[in-house]
């Protein structure tokens, strides 16, 4: 086995992004996918990625980097990787299939891990004989330029295997924070809130979509607006991942997901990828105005902002992860003007308290109940950062 050799299943954009920073890290990349079709087009842009980069000057030598991969579709050909990681589709018994399969070719001592964004890692390694070796590595889309990988350990996975794989992030550049194995892990559960409300807002005709989009951005600071978001990510991506979360939290009405996005996803209109979301991208489609109300903006800022806090209180409650890697993976994950528990800090848990005690009396709805710890700080005067 060669010390540094990685193996990646899936040369979609994750699968192909992933091994981008392998390679550029200086590992030996065997790039696995049983489509040759896909695998062929991942070869070719790589290739001009890499070139692209060497002509920007943020690589010296594009072809020496090219020469460390090699491509495949023989599972075979991971025989002498020292990690594999999978970027395949986020269906649990094909993923547990290709671990199944995969243990068997690769040396006893290899690390095999998912980049799933929503499943149970857990169950991913109960598909293997051995699954203390076992991990999640969630990479963020692209992985060459996004830092942040969520750490997530398995029931079974071995303490030398959480190190060992936070080693290898971090020599590859990369800021990795450790998560429970928890449906959405750190991100994509306390992110929900940010699409989840302003869906809300927007349904109850509080205020529409562009106005929503310009509190987000122009108020409360955010890169993008809720909406535009949605329709950057794909709806098949994003409307899935809340589904998903909300069904393997148990239903918890947190988490509810939107029938207007799952409209949109019945109709095919995904986002920008498919030229229409919830907003139309066609060329000379004419998008309404935001109405730029100061007042009505803050309105919507304070709910989206006192439901994602409150989301990032209760992930710190249960233990999740701890504070630092918390607001770490909210401004390294998704970009947010800060992190939520700072945020927290600078605004005040009993005025975060307030906005949600008021939104639960008006509604009448559990998706409005404050944390517990949220309660607790907010009593005392408590800082998550002293």
């Amino acid at each position: 086995m060669q010390e540094k050799t990685t193996g990646i299943i899936g040369s979609g954009a994750m699968g192909s992004g992933i091994a981008q920073v392998a390679a550029m890290a200086g590992h030996r990349v065997v790039l696995y996918d049983n489509n040759e079709a896909a695998l062929n087009k991942a070869q070719s842009g790589l290739q001009q990625t890499l070139q692209k980069l060497q002509e920007k000057g943020k690589i010296e030598n594009a072809p020496a980097v090219l020469a460390l991969f090699s491509f495949t579709n023989n599972l075979n050909d991971l025989a002498e990787c020292s990690l594999v990681i999978e970027a395949i589709v986020e269906k649990l018994e094909i993923k547990q299939q290709v671990f199944a399969a995969l243990e068997k070719q690769v040396c006893d001592d290899c690390i095999l891990a998912t980049n799933t964004s929503s499943l149970s890692v857990t169950a991913i390694a109960a598909a293997c004989t051995r699954p203390e070796r076992v991990i999640g590595l969630h990479f963020f889309n692209p992985p060459p330029l996004m830092a942040l990988v969520e750490v997530v350990p398995a029931i079974q996975t071995g303490k030398v295997i959480v190190s060992t794989s936070i080693d290898i992030l971090k020599a590859w550049g990369k800021t990795p924070v450790v998560a429970k194995d928890t449906p959405g892990f750190i991100v994509n559960r306390v992110a929900r809130p940010f699409y989840g409300e302003a869906l809300r807002i927007f349904e109850e005709g509080i205020a529409d979509m562009p106005t929503i989009d310009w509190a987000m951005t122009q108020i409360g600071g955010f890169r993008m607006g809720p909406f535009s978001l949605m329709d950057y990510i794909g709806h098949d991506v994003n409307y899935v991942v809340t589904e998903t979360v909300f069904q393997s939290l148990y239903y918890d009405p947190r988490y509810k997901p939107s029938l207007s996005q799952k409209r949109l996803l019945e109709a095919g209109w995904l986002g920008r990828k498919a030229g229409r979301g919830f907003y139309d991208y066609a060329e000379g489609a004419i998008q309404a105005s935001a109405t730029e109300n100061e007042t009505l903006g803050r309105t919507i800022v304070d709910r989206v902002v006192a439901m994602l806090i409150n989301e990032a209180v209760e992930a710190l409650y249960l233990k999740i992860a701890t504070a630092a890697d918390l607001d770490l993976s909210m401004t390294k994950g998704v970009n947010y003007p800060k992190g939520l528990l700072k945020w927290c800090d600078t605004w005040g848990a009993a005025q975060v308290l307030k906005v949600l005690d008021d939104l639960y009396e008006a509604y009448g709805e559990d998706r409005y109940r404050a944390s517990v710890l949220l309660r607790k700080v907010a009593k005392v005067g408590q800082s998550f950062f002293p």
